[in-house]
């Protein structure tokens, strides 16, 4: 039987929170209730709990939390041991689906209500989401059953004894960074039975664990995880745990000794797994290039880059002197692009509006928020139903930037959101909110082609510092260098295959690009956009009508008009002709065509660097 659980709803919870943040925990015993007068139920199916099991519930929490040394004392092991008891408590006592259990009011009823004490006692000053449940993955009970509902089996005597295998910084990787591969309890039991029989002897579990689920959530789009049987899900995921495995090992060994891989690992031989093969540039080297060396006495600096796309903005940024602790994205094919080209920097394949930077405290130390957000309509448009996920993604970055306070933030979007009387009341919005944190903004339009970008691409951007930094900063200056042409770019590879019109066609392009368009979803598939940009293109020399697999070859008509491929569009945004794109060819030209430019990246970047060392 499933109970129904009382609710406290937000606007109830918070200001009872604010108020016991300031109680002592026997105070808090004292505001100790089982009902609410704002407490609701979901008008589903369903029994009520009733008061009595409720008082048994809270009687049987804090005798496990007695154990574990409330209400005067706690350490850390004794968290952990009362954290591992709680979950299986919860899950197996509270008599709750899991559609109840996604609910934060449920959770911030227990927290404030029922157990208020315990919670408080658990986490001393705690943050709001440890108490509110505004992020589950971080709730004081909530995170614990849900923990137990992930790895519970009922094939043995102890149903959740896989809950002794991971602490919770390793099931945050799973279940909170790595959504992808969170969501199927399947899954996650079998990471865990996999998992406890790795050696791991001179190993860094984290970074195992990790670069172990980044190899797991490249495979996610192409193996159904749900429907393999047990046994051979096992197998699966032994032969890529032993990959990582391996991997570590062999980076840690001296010269890359491969000796150092004898006598460790599983019983099983780890065969390399064939991934899908990215599209790389055509004639182009395996391995990406690496970002300049900045000067041997220049200051670096870290970022946190949000909406990171395929990783350009990131990109110009390193060349800049920012390296990034963290990037997010929400999809999993520009992550993917990342991974490629970037194996160390940390990315999260997440929807932004989810993240809380609890979940990732190196995010509170950063010294650049920079992202390049979805396009936004103007307030007269908000209506829009299009629009209304752009909003919520404006409004978790200036959210954000507000959270982690770092001493810059950089964000890049639409001219109209800078130039437009339509957008006034955004960037008064934006300036007040930031303003209340410390900051000074300041906006401005920049096109790409005045940075040696081969495209006539304007960009609005906003740059808000704290001071003294602010005072310091100025905008780039344009490059006093043209930028070089359409031709002067795709030349080589218009001719790389032999098409006997590819000289005349390089004198004709003889220009630089309009603006590359279709980084939205909500385009149709891989073309250069409306009937404008196309005939813009046509002027070119290029039919922009679709992509083309392949620059043209031999039997190509002299005088034809070649379509572009997605790496040829690639160049025109200026990434590194070595940058592998992940996806298929839609995927891979939203992912360029969402893109900003690396070098308008790096001039941006530049002077705000400048600004943090003078």
């Amino acid at each position: 039987m499933s109970f129904l659980y009382p609710r406290l709803l937000t606007e109830q919870a918070r200001p009872l929170f604010e108020e016991y943040r300031h109680l002592t925990v026997a105070e808090l015993a004292g505001q100790v209730a089982v009902s609410h007068e704002s407490a609701v139920y979901v008008a589903t199916g369903g029994d009520r709990i009733s008061a009595q099991q409720l008082r048994e519930l809270r009687a049987g929490v804090v005798d496990l939390a007695e154990r574990a040394g409330f209400p005067d004392d706690s350490d850390r092991a004794s968290n952990a041991e009362f954290d591992l008891q709680v979950a299986a408590l919860l899950h197996a006592e509270m008599g709750m689906v899991p559609a109840e259990a996604a609910s934060r009011d449920v959770w911030a009823f227990l927290a404030i209500v029922l157990l208020p004490d315990v919670a408080f006692w658990r986490y001393p000053q705690p943050p709001k989401d440890r108490i509110l449940g505004t992020d589950l993955t971080r709730h004081v009970f909530g995170r614990l059953w849900w923990r137990a509902q992930l790895v519970r089996s009922s094939a043995g005597p102890e149903p959740y004894s896989a809950l002794k295998i991971l602490g919770e910084a390793a099931f945050d990787q799973i279940y909170a960074r790595r959504a992808a591969l969170g969501g199927s309890p399947h899954l996650v039991r079998a990471i865990l039975r996999v998992w406890k029989d790795l050696d791991l002897t001179g190993l860094n579990e984290r970074e195992t664990l990790r670069d172990f689920l980044k190899r797991l959530l490249r495979l996610a789009p192409f193996v159904l995880f749900d429907s393999i049987e047990e046994d051979a899900l096992d197998d699966e995921l032994r032969v890529v745990a032993q990959e990582s495995v391996d991997a570590q090992r062999l980076a840690a060994a001296p010269d890359g000794d491969q000796s150092a891989l004898v006598g460790h690992g599983t019983t099983r031989t780890a065969v390399p797994r064939q991934l899908p093969t990215p599209e790389r540039r055509e004639a182009q080297p395996a391995t990406p290039q690496a970002a300049p060396a900045a000067p041997p006495d220049a200051q670096r600096f870290t970022s946190f880059e949000i909406c990171a796309g395929a990783g350009a903005q990131a990109l110009g940024l390193e060349r800049a002197g920012f390296d990034p602790v963290l990037l997010i994205d929400s999809k999993a094919d520009a992550c993917f692009t990342i991974d490629l080209n970037r194996a160390g920097w940390d990315v999260v394949c997440m929807d932004i509006v989810r993240f809380r930077p609890d979940m990732r405290p190196e995010t509170f130390a950063v010294d650049l928020l920079s992202g390049g957000l979805p396009r936004v309509n103007s307030m007269a448009t908000v209506a829009r139903a299009e629009d209304t996920e752009e909003r919520r993604v404006l409004r978790a970055a200036i959210a954000l930037a507000r959270d982690i306070k770092p001493k810059a933030v950089l964000l890049e979007n639409v001219p109209d959101l800078v130039e437009s009387p339509g957008f006034d009341a955004d960037r008064s919005w934006i300036e007040a909110e930031l303003r209340e944190e410390g900051f000074r903004s300041a906006w401005k339009v920049l096109n790409a082609a005045d940075f040696g970008v081969p495209q006539n691409r304007r960009s609005g951007f906003l740059v808000a510092l704290q001071e003294p930094y602010f005072s310091r900063f100025s905008w780039p200056e344009p490059d006093k260098l043209p930028p070089p042409t359409v031709g002067q770019v795709l030349g080589p590879s218009m001719s790389a295959n032999g098409w006997t019109g590819a000289e005349r066609w390089i004198k004709s392009a003889d220009r630089i690009a309009p603006a590359l368009v279709g980084g939205s979803d909500r385009r149709g598939g891989a073309d250069l956009g409306p009937t404008g940009s196309k005939r813009a293109w046509a002027a070119l020399g290029v039919n922009g009508n679709s992509l083309g697999d392949a620059p043209p070859d031999i039997d190509f008509p002299a005088d034809g008009h070649p379509k572009l491929t997605v790496d040829q569009a690639a160049l025109i945004q200026a990434f590194p002709d070595n940058w592998r794109l992940f996806g298929g060819k839609t995927s891979r030209y939203r992912q360029v065509g969402h893109a900003m430019p690396p070098p308008l990246a790096a001039a941006v970047g530049q002077v705000i660097a400048v600004a943090l060392r003078s």
